[in-house]
């Protein structure tokens, strides 16, 4: 009988890259969040509408060195978790019943894959400069208002789709390279990125 290959406990292969760990990782939290955001319209049965931005951070273009792109991509997931945080403890507050069903399982399973993509993301950036990334502070402010506070949480949903589809697309970039020469890549550009930040300040004196 083949031998089957082992998996460590956020469900990926242990043989893996960081970056296609970060990657296989993704790929499951999308399909998480899909199965999430339908179980919640069936539960709250919302309007079709468009709500505004949450997670507002610099569009990652094709101009941006490797390390750019993974730094805004890292700071995006952390502010789609804080949100995620925040929306549980509302939605069990305002909302909960204090059963554990199908949707608080879901919910809970997109939580903490969330923090697995945040984690091996952060080992990458690690990874080329040597220490972790620091977390940074957001704020977050739900809506008292019951209907606006379930129009919220589907926002907030919808942004940890958006940012995990974005998370994909740009790790499948990277991963082409080798996991020898991605840091020193990566590197390079966060070293480019601070020494044009320098000479700005030095030209506004």
């Amino acid at each position: 009988m083949a031998q089957r290959r082992t998996r460590s406990v956020n469900g990926s292969d242990q043989g893996l890259s960081t970056k296609d760990r970060a990657i296989q990782i993704a790929m499951m939290l999308q399909k998480e969040c899909n199965a999430l955001l339908e179980q919640y319209k069936k539960r709250e049965n919302l309007p079709e509408k468009t709500h505004d931005c949450l997670v507002e951070f610099r569009t990652l273009t094709s101009q941006l060195e490797a390390g750019d792109k993974l730094w805004v991509l890292h700071s995006a997931l952390q502010h789609c978790h804080k949100l995620m945080v925040e929306a549980i403890v509302k939605e069990e507050e305002e909302l909960g019943d204090g059963i554990m069903g199908m949707y608080e399982s879901q919910r809970k399973i997109v939580k903490e894959r969330l923090s697995h993509l945040i984690f091996n993301i952060n080992q990458l950036l690690k990874a080329a400069n040597g220490q972790n990334t620091s977390t940074l502070s957001f704020e977050v402010n739900a809506p008292k208002n019951l209907f606006d506070l379930k129009c919220w949480i589907h926002q907030v949903y919808k942004e940890v789709k958006h940012w995990t589809q974005t998370a994909i697309d740009v790790l499948k970039k990277v991963s082409s390279v080798n996991d020898n020469e991605e840091p020193r890549r990566i590197m390079r550009g966060i070293g480019v990125m601070r020494r044009h930040e320098r000479r700005k300040g030095r030209e506004r004196r």
